[in-house]
């Protein structure tokens, strides 16, 4: 009986994080934050964000694609715009995002970060308490470790046979 209630709730939570889309929120924007110009950079492992945020109507460019064409997965999409969404500012800003470096989950973890900065660069007063609290502008310092030598990998040894 436990296990159907368990998977019934990781259920609930996996469709929740598929099911989200960026239209729902556009134009529902009720933050208090200033509406002007701002700048961040964001990195997380390999990757490498320089995100500009402008007054509009919450248009995404990432490379020159749209934010669901350079992010497919929708868990993606909602990580980078989760700083605009907590601040309850959807709608209210357009990213231009240049991004370059690692894969995808690292780049979107860079252009949240960048995107956090530039919010925290726009209104500090208003914005850097909630950001900070949520954990969007600290950095993700975790990479990958590099090999050592005589080891397959990082820490993989070779196998040892004793004859």
């Amino acid at each position: 009986m436990a296990e159907n209630t368990n998977d019934s709730a990781v259920l609930e939570t996996e469709e929740e994080l598929t099911s989200y889309s960026t239209e729902t929120n556009a134009g529902a924007g009720t933050g208090t934050s200033a509406i002007e110009p701002g700048y961040g950079t964001g990195r997380r492992k390999e990757a490498v964000a320089r995100v500009r945020l402008v007054p509009g109507s919450g248009t995404w460019t990432v490379n020159g694609h749209t934010l669901e064409e350079y992010f497919p997965s929708r868990l993606q999409q909602r990580e980078v715009n989760s700083p605009i969404v907590l601040l309850k500012l959807e709608g209210k800003f357009d990213a231009i995002v240049l991004v370059e470096g690692g894969g995808t989950t690292g780049q979107a973890g860079a252009i949240r970060l960048g995107v956090a900065r530039a919010l925290n660069a726009i209104d500090r007063d208003a914005n850097r308490a909630t950001l900070k609290k949520a954990g969007f502008l600290t950095r993700d310092a975790r990479a990958v470790e590099r090999k050592k030598a005589g080891l397959h990998k990082a820490r993989r040894a070779p196998q040892f046979s004793k004859r």
